[in-house]
């Protein structure tokens, strides 16, 4: 598949945009799947945990493969924790505490392979070495990882964080409306699993925020565009979240989203729609890079984006019945995928 660039290539710096990439699947335990990224773009082994491990200078910098669970892994707090008493007898407690913790973890880690993903997070990339990066998919498929399909069980993703190309809230504002006009497009081209659509982590907008920011009054500044957000998408859980982008822009932010453990403050979209879909061969990051690159051209070209707009706004406003029997059409077609699904 021939990879698509998008029509703004440089982030605000000049320099080319990178794209984080994130993939969840199953059949391949962390280490094995280290030593296959080890393999690939070399780099050094570095054995955090027994279901954490880092691939270290690489090409591109740092790959972290674990286990998707905290349970599989040391708690850093009790980790950092020091003896209540600085005595020879307190710190021998407090050692065989963090023996204790260490291998309690570990048999976790062991029971749940398996049953709960492996992740990879792959350091950013530039996005014109998309290309090279999808070796990886190939020989997670050889090796006999399992992706979204492969089970009922299986609501595994692939993430991608594209590098923002600038931070005015004209741009943002674009990027958002485009993503709102084409969700249900890139939904239906991706056929998302049923499972994932159960599943809270990549829930779809709301009617109500698309509504609102679809509209052409809206004009925020950006603490307002954050701000609603935020009251109309208080949850990490969305198909496009925003959460490690405004983090980013407003560190001083008080809401405690912004200031969770889990969310991570960086210059990217967080964009968490796609499956894996490891069993489909020639699938990779590529293609899914290429379905977010339809969102970035639509933002980019602000008369078509205004008129989408516009068109949106108009079809909400046509008879309930006829947009509800379109939605039953379409809630049909999905349960048919499901059950033609291999158990």
């Amino acid at each position: 598949m021939t990879l698509q660039a998008p029509p703004n290539r440089l982030n605000s710096h000049g320099d080319t945009r990178h794209v984080g990439v994130e993939i969840e699947f199953a059949g391949l335990p962390p280490r094995d799947t280290a030593l296959l990224v080890r393999e690939l773009f070399g780099g050094e082994l570095n054995v955090v945990s027994p279901h954490r491990l880092l691939v270290e200078d690489t090409r591109w910098g740092e790959f972290g493969i674990e286990l998707d669970t905290q349970y599989a892994h040391p708690d850093k707090t009790l980790l950092e924790d020091s003896p209540i008493e600085d005595s020879e007898w307190a710190r021998h407690q407090h050692q065989r505490r963090v023996e204790f913790h260490h291998k309690t973890r570990e048999l976790i880690g062991d029971m749940v392979t398996g049953l709960v993903p492996t992740e990879i997070v792959c350091p950013p990339i530039p996005w014109d070495e998309l290309d090279d990066l999808d070796a990886l998919f190939e020989a997670l498929r050889e090796h006999g990882a399992k992706g979204t399909d492969a089970s009922l069980l299986y609501g595994f993703g692939l993430h991608l964080n594209p590098e923002v190309e600038r931070f005015d809230v004209d741009y943002l504002l674009a990027m958002l409306r485009a993503y709102l006009l084409l969700a249900g497009w890139l939904r239906e081209d991706i056929k998302v699993d049923i499972t994932r659509e159960v599943l809270p982590h990549a829930n779809p907008f709301n009617k109500e925020y698309a509504l609102k920011v679809l509209d052409s009054r809206y004009a925020p500044d950006l603490d307002t565009l954050i701000n609603d957000y935020l009251h109309y998408n208080p949850t990490r859980n969305r198909e496009l979240d925003m959460l490690p982008l405004f983090a980013y822009l407003r560190p001083d932010h008080d809401h405690e989203l912004l200031h969770a453990q889990l969310t991570q403050p960086r210059p990217t979209f967080h964009y968490r729609l796609p499956n894996a879909q490891l069993s489909q061969p020639g699938w990779g990051s590529v293609t899914e890079w290429n379905r977010w690159v339809e969102v970035e051209k639509l933002a980019a070209n602000s008369d078509a984006l205004l008129a989408r707009c516009a068109e949106y706004i108009a079809d909400h406003n046509r008879p309930m019945l006829i947009r509800l029997k379109e939605k039953l059409t379409g809630s049909t077609a999905k349960l048919g995928r499901w059950l033609r699904r291999k158990p």
